[in-house]
């Protein structure tokens, strides 16, 4: 997924102001599950063939695939989830989802394209709290069965150096 140049919304301001309250109320069931820890209903936010990659601004605007996590089709993600939420061997912790503004950037047959900048907070249960991740959700939305599903969710994080505990979806 290569980053692109800034482009701006061709939507008309009243759809855009819909879809942008939809997706952010999407946004906020998904991160309320994982701020939950409740890992296994992740997947649930997905469409059975949907791609959940995880990867470095530099590696996105080069448009490399490598990437922190990957993840292509449902089962993929519920096999981390379980894997995650069963055979846990880290400290506990708390994560804490913050989201910016979500602009939506078009709309057509086949998907919603979104960006959503966020901030993931981590706190040890006996340590402090630290910012485990920061950067932008670069989405494509699908209606199926008349709601919103992502498709596709590349996670593209600004922070270089990261804790090597990174582990829980962003």
């Amino acid at each position: 997924m290569k980053l692109t140049a800034y482009r701006p919304c061709q939507l008309a301001p009243a759809q855009a102001i819909a879809l942008r309250q939809e997706i952010e109320l999407f946004n906020a069931e998904y991160c309320a599950v994982l701020d939950a820890n409740d890992l296994e209903r992740w997947p649930d936010f997905f469409t059975e063939d949907a791609v959940y990659r995880v990867t470095a601004r530099e590696n996105a605007e080069l448009d490399l695939p490598v990437g922190l996590v990957y993840c292509e089709g449902r089962a993929m993600m519920i096999d981390r989830a379980v894997a995650i939420s069963r055979t846990q061997m880290f400290a506990p912790r708390y994560m804490l989802h913050l989201l910016g503004l979500t602009r939506v950037e078009s709309a057509t047959p086949d998907g919603i394209l979104a960006q959503t900048p966020f901030m993931l907070v981590q706190t040890l249960v006996e340590g402090p709290s630290t910012l485990h991740l920061a950067g932008c959700y670069h989405d494509r939305f699908v209606r199926q069965d008349g709601r919103l599903l992502l498709a596709d969710r590349q996670v593209v994080h600004d922070t270089n150096i990261l804790a090597n505990d990174l582990v829980y979806p962003a």
